[in-house]
């Protein structure tokens, strides 16, 4: 890890490095990069790196389009997949104006302003990833199929399993970039395939997440094949999930039951306003409902039919994982918003709803009408949250008018 100017130049001279990529994410959770030389990185760090908003989606129109990039130092990481001569390195960085102010869509930045808001208050939050993904054949031109990779299923072993040395060799890249995986295996579906992450602090483990999908890319292409995050790839087949775990904290490290227990209720209670971020695409809601995905509202411990299970575990392993979002997600915005609603469950002293301890997949419609139910579409989910006030307090509206772009995309 790199925390000063001074160090990473040394790194760039001492490490043959001759391509510097800076990378970022669209309002969406793209990835996006250009790449420098290392002549020009000073001016980087000084004044930035400019490129077109326009040309990215959400971003703005040709209007005052200029924006420039900022490289964090911090977030400097070797390619071990480029060449070991004229070595490559990527910085995630910061997007500001021509006069040095923030960009409001900066998904980065939003998230460091929710990590501010919980500090302020005494808290910090603990992150950790479960990112699931399919693995395609591709045909003889290198283009994807729709035919899986195998057709293993739950932690089935090889020569079953034909993803072990793919995964086995995602996981030794991520060390390599100094990212320690926590567990991998084979998924329910076929050429189903997940692999999870220790917690961090959220800006760390949000970072390690946009590092790890596109390891997965990478890593699956070198193999002749095609790796994919969309929530639904296969119909009547399980989804890729992004189940998002969190532990609440006090600043000082205790663990506290109220706090879990209000953090939890914050968001419950703010779930359907903020699922147009979690799940921000059509295939998102073919998703929820079936093959462990939640459909309500509701909690329970080790209930994989919720929205929110607590798993079994004690102190440090005692979290709150989250069930619904995809891996389409913006995992910045999503990690705020939930930082946000859990803070506001801790501020206001929420007391979470029964726990519901019943299989809502079998359960009665006697049962199942009671609940609140998650937005059944793409569309109800942007309205929602276009009229939220709780969204609009913390989020630019920009971002939810950039949302509304994907409204029938496609």
């Amino acid at each position: 890890m790199f925390f000063t100017e001074n160090e990473v130049m040394q790194f760039i001279t001492e490490n043959d490095v001759k391509f510097i990529r800076l990378s970022y994410n669209d309002i969406y959770g793209t990835q996006k990069n250009v790449s420098i030389m290392p002549s020009e990185l000073g001016r980087a760090f000084k004044s930035g790196i400019s490129f077109d908003a326009s040309a990215v989606l959400g971003f703005g129109d040709e209007v005052r389009s200029d924006l420039f990039l900022y490289p964090d130092p911090s977030t400097l990481a070797l390619l071990p997949w480029r060449p070991s001569h004229g070595r490559v390195v990527r910085f995630f960085c910061d997007i500001k104006h021509p006069d040095g102010i923030i960009f409001e869509l900066d998904s980065r930045n939003i998230l460091k302003n929710a990590i501010f808001y919980a500090e302020e208050r005494g808290y910090k939050i603990s992150f950790g990833a479960e990112c699931e993904f399919y693995l395609f054949k591709c045909d003889a031109d290198g283009n994807p199929t729709d035919i899986p990779f195998d057709n293993a299923g739950y932690m089935d072993v090889s020569p079953l399993d034909r993803g072990e040395n793919v995964r086995r060799e995602i996981c030794l890249t991520l060390e390599d970039m100094g990212i320690t995986p926590e567990a991998s295996h084979h998924e329910e579906g076929p050429g189903q395939n997940e692999i999870d992450f220790k917690y961090s602090e959220p800006l760390i483990s949000a970072d390690n997440v946009t590092t790890f999908k596109w390891v997965v890319r990478t890593v699956a292409s070198r193999n002749g094949l095609y790796a994919t995050f969309d929530p639904k790839p296969i119909l009547n087949r399980s989804g890729n999930g992004f189940h998002i775990n969190m532990s609440p904290k006090r600043i000082n490290g205790i663990t506290e039951p109220d706090v879990f227990n209000y953090f939890m209720a914050g968001v419950l209670d703010r779930a359907i306003e903020i699922s147009a971020f979690l799940n921000p695409t059509e295939g998102s809601y073919k998703r929820l409902g079936e093959y462990k995905a939640p459909k309500y509202v509701t909690w329970s411990e080790q209930n994989r039919s919720q929205l929110i299970r607590i798993p079994a575990g004690e102190n440090e392993y005692k979290r709150i994982e989250l069930r619904s979002p995809d891996c389409s997600a913006n995992h910045y915005i999503a990690y705020a918003l939930l930082i946000y609603a859990g803070i506001e469950g801790i501020d206001n002293k929420k007391i979470p709803a029964e726990s519901v301890n019943l299989n809502l997949y079998k359960a009665e419609p006697s049962v199942t009408n009671k609940l609140q139910k998650l937005p059944s579409s793409l569309k109800e989910a942007i309205e929602i949250a276009d009229k939220s006030d709780f969204i609009n307090k913390f989020i630019p509206k920009r971002v939810t008018e950039a949302y509304k772009l994907l409204i029938g995309r496609e």
